[in-house]
């Protein structure tokens, strides 16, 4: 049975970084699931950082959709996947919707997507490691798609986090441990 860690943090928090280390020190064949999609310059550089960033011997699955499919692939050799990140990959299942606004065919569909990736996860035999944005710190948008897309991440957040056997929380750079800080106060 794989295990699940879940890396989460704001924008530019050193999540996907801190993922890369994790990676790299547990892992020996390791694969990395990119999600995001280059529409513009801007996500263009982003992407270039993190390829910059990887080990060339990591191997490369690109999945902006259906990405439990290529979770599968990467774990019929690989000890250690990177998903990077579960944030944009919801956004790619919103934006390629012909509309959004029926939010329980939203809601219904990202439980069914992220449901399929959790469970593969923990079919595959090594460490998968989501990483995932913190994004429902802030004020409220104004526009239905930005609350939309707020909400589902949180609730995205929520199920990978119930599913993880670790969930560390980066800020400025330093991982903190919450899953085990929550325990703790269980106890």
């Amino acid at each position: 049975m794989g295990q699940i860690v879940l890396v989460t943090g704001g924008a530019r928090s050193g999540k996907s970084s801190f993922a890369e280390k994790y990676a790299a020190r547990f892992g020996k064949h390791i694969a990395y699931i990119a999600t995001s999609q280059i529409f513009d310059d801007e996500m263009k550089f982003r992407v270039k950082l993190h390829r910059e960033r990887r080990p060339a011997d990591w191997k490369t699955f690109e999945a902006p959709f259906d990405a439990h499919e290529a979770l599968k692939e990467a774990g019929k050799e690989h000890d250690m996947i990177l998903f990077d990140c579960l944030t944009i990959y919801v956004s790619n299942l919103l934006c390629s919707l012909p509309s959004i606004e029926d939010s329980d065919k939203n809601y219904a569909l990202a439980k069914e997507k992220i449901g399929l990736l959790l469970e593969q996860a923990k079919n595959n035999n090594g460490t998968t490691i989501f990483v995932s944005n913190e994004v429902g710190s802030g004020i409220v948008p104004e526009n239905h798609l930005a609350r939309e897309y707020r909400d589902i991440a949180g609730l995205v957040n929520q199920m990978a986090a119930k599913a993880a056997d670790k969930v560390y929380l980066v800020s400025c750079g330093i991982p903190v441990d919450i899953k085990k800080i929550a325990e703790v106060w269980e106890e």
